[in-house]
């Protein structure tokens, strides 16, 4: 299996940044994306029209990419969580995480024994198709596999000390849309409530040594929340940098004089 070097980075209280890729599932998007310094692609399930078939085949793609592959699942499911891994993800994003017992039913269905309960098959995507020791392998797999508990409703917030301190949870992550729309400030990023809630969950991560992380839409952001204590960013995604990249192309392009 290889080495997760996000998760080594976390854990040496560095900070990560990557994408997240929505409709760009094409064969060279992981190529692509590793000539720009990202750390990581998340491949988003919950809000694209990937499926698990065309994810096999991401997963296959990024093989030949350092840049570390990882997904956000529709839910938590045991199904979305161990067949993802066993395609090849090297970390999981599982949205709408909202209690201390979630949270370790996540671990136990992405992790091996003794820490979970994962179903076992080998010398497949995971472990690169390869024999050898099967309980080194197990053991690998459970170091190296990241997971990161998105926190996106109040239920969630109010629960996020337990969720935070399981063991297994890496990254507890800020769904910010969706928690304003929980709070009842949908889209107001910059209201007080909001604020507070990010805050305390860099206060969280801090006192039991896990990373914050969040979804940023601009360099701005980034680098405030960076600064705040966030150290997994994730920088927008395919859909929005192409648009931007291509409009302010086409302005300039349209604004120069003759």
């Amino acid at each position: 299996m290889r080495k997760n070097q996000v998760k080594e980075e976390l854990t040496a209280g560095k900070t990560t940044i990557g994408t997240m890729v929505f409709e760009f599932n094409t064969p060279g998007v992981a190529a692509i994306l590793e000539q720009t310094g990202s750390d990581f692609i998340i491949y988003d399930m919950e809000h694209s029209g990937i499926g698990m078939d065309s994810m096999r085949q991401l997963m296959s793609y990024n093989r030949g990419a350092s840049i570390l592959p990882f997904v956000r699942v529709p839910d938590s499911q045991y199904s979305h969580l161990s067949r993802i891994l066993d395609i090849g993800a090297m970390g999981l994003m599982i949205p709408f995480v909202e209690s201390k017992e979630q949270a370790e039913q996540i671990i136990a269905a992405t992790k091996y024994g003794p820490l979970g309960k994962r179903g076992t098959a080998f010398s497949l995507a995971h472990d690169d198709y390869i024999g050898g020791d099967i309980s080194e392998k197990m053991k690998r797999s459970n170091q190296e596999t990241l997971i990161i508990a998105q926190i996106e409703n109040e239920t969630g917030l109010s629960n996020v000390e337990e969720i935070t301190a399981t063991e297994g949870v890496d990254v507890v992550f800020v769904g910010n849309l969706d928690l304003s729309q929980s709070m009842g400030i949908s889209g107001q990023y910059d209201h007080p409530r909001l604020i507070q809630a990010m805050e305390q969950v860099v206060e969280v991560c801090e006192k039991h040594g896990k990373a914050a992380g969040c979804f940023v839409s601009d360099v701005e952001a980034a680098i405030h929340w960076k600064e705040k204590g966030y150290r997994f960013i994730a920088y927008s995604g395919d859909v929005w940098l192409y648009q931007q990249a291509v409009k302010q192309g086409i302005a300039a392009i349209r604004g120069a004089s003759s």
